[in-house]
């Protein structure tokens, strides 16, 4: 079964044509990803099996241009994969919020696409994206069945004390306000899949999970369930991220909004698109471009390392304490898996917690690697996440009981 998997982030599309035959059993035929969405310098990447990479710089102003772009690369005359887009035979999304809706993955009907729609107040960087792509699908491909994995649905296993905030109940009982949590995919894939490279029991052991990219969260699972997660309401909660200000006090909102002037819509745009690494360092979003500049001196820049750094290893800490101690910690998402410096710079933080860090397998870190010492209490590993894969293997199943 040809499954096109179709991630869209907040400035970012990933995609994959996998080959499904089992859950275990599958070819994975092309993958890319259409990068920096909006940002001016775009960047497009296309690799099919057995062929070459290639990439290139190209405007890239919006997620509907993003996901045309993606649509045309596999049916390219040269190199695409496909001959047409009638041999795909189901497409999944990642939906990054799905509120109490969901908790498991979805066929895309009428009712499931107003409910996502309900929730863009919950994702406003996301789920209008998600909107797109799938939108863009149906036109492409209107007899295609397609699939939506939900990033909440992992995360609904938390205790409602953990999941509540200490405000008037009525506010949940008629807004459903509360802690969703986001990233559940890729925190229930890299939680299993580093459990298994360090030789830990899933069902029974203390593991944290950072998810660390444009948009970052950590997340504690005990006993192979999740008790807490970073981000809330939103995925705006939580650490500083690409153009996201993560917690802050809430008496701030107000108060800026009536020193300057804000609308409500305005003060959410903000938060969620004008802050961040972008609003605190004056120059940009990519933690690439920041980090940059921050090793050529920028002041500002090096207080966004820093505050990274120090979110992550405060985070760390919280849920450690929520759990009586921690048994692995794994690092992933596009900054996780990508930089020895970052894995650095939080672990080497963590040694009151008995991780026991092995600088030289961390340089050495490609892909999934133990980066805790053999003689380590706790364990810790970089594992590179594969969010299309968990959403290739809920769409073949759903697709299949369609039979």
């Amino acid at each position: 079964m040809i499954i096109l998997v179709i991630n869209c982030g907040s400035s970012s599309i990933k995609y994959q044509v996998l080959d499904m035959r089992t859950d275990d059993d599958y070819d994975l035929i092309a993958k890319g990803i259409v990068e920096r969405i909006g940002l001016g310098n775009s960047a497009v990447q296309y690799a099919p099996k057995g062929g070459e990479k290639r990439s290139k710089e190209t405007p890239i102003p919006d997620h509907k241009a993003g996901m045309e772009w993606v649509l045309k690369a596999l049916t390219n005359p040269k190199d695409g994969v496909l001959k047409s887009l009638d041999e795909i035979a189901a497409v999944g999304h990642r939906i990054v919020h799905g509120g109490e809706y969901f908790s498991e993955s979805a066929l895309v009907n009428d009712d499931v696409l107003e409910k996502i729609e309900l929730c863009c107040d919950f994702a406003p960087l996301h789920n209008p994206a998600h909107l797109l792509g799938i939108r863009a699908v149906s036109a492409a491909l209107p007899k295609v069945p397609q699939v939506v994995t939900f990033d909440t649905a992992y995360h609904q296993t938390m205790p409602k004390y953990a999941y509540m905030y200490a405000l008037p109940y009525e506010y949940y009982t008629k807004y459903r306000v509360r802690r969703y949590g986001a990233h559940g995919t890729s925190h229930q894939f890299v939680a299993a899949k580093g459990a298994k490279l360090c030789g830990v029991d899933l069902d029974h052991s203390r593991i944290i999970t950072c998810h660390i990219g444009n948009g970052s969260s950590v997340t504690a699972i005990e006993n192979g369930k999740v008790v807490d997660t970073s981000m809330g309401f939103t995925p705006l909660e939580g650490m500083i991220m690409g153009s996201r200000c993560g917690n802050i006090d809430a008496n701030i909102v107000p108060y800026i909004m009536k020193k300057e002037g804000l609308t409500p819509d305005q003060m959410t745009d903000i938060m969620n698109k004008k802050s961040g690494f972008l609003g605190l360092s004056g120059k940009t979003s990519d933690t690439r471009d920041v980090k940059s500049m921050a090793d050529a001196g920028d002041p500002l820049c090096q207080l966004v390392i820093q505050k990274l750094l120090y979110d992550t290893v405060k985070n760390i800490g919280m849920f450690a304490a929520v759990m009586n101690g921690v048994d692995l910690i794994v690092i992933t998402g596009g900054v996780g898996e990508n930089n020895a410096w970052y894995r650095y710079g939080v672990c080497k933080h963590l040694d009151y917690l008995g991780l026991r860090f092995d600088c030289e397998a961390n340089e050495k870190a490609h892909g999934d690697a133990v980066i805790s010492r053999p003689d380590s209490p706790v364990k810790a590993a970089s594992i590179t996440t594969d969010e299309e894969l968990v959403i290739a293997r809920d769409t073949m199943h759903i697709v299949k009981n369609l039979a």
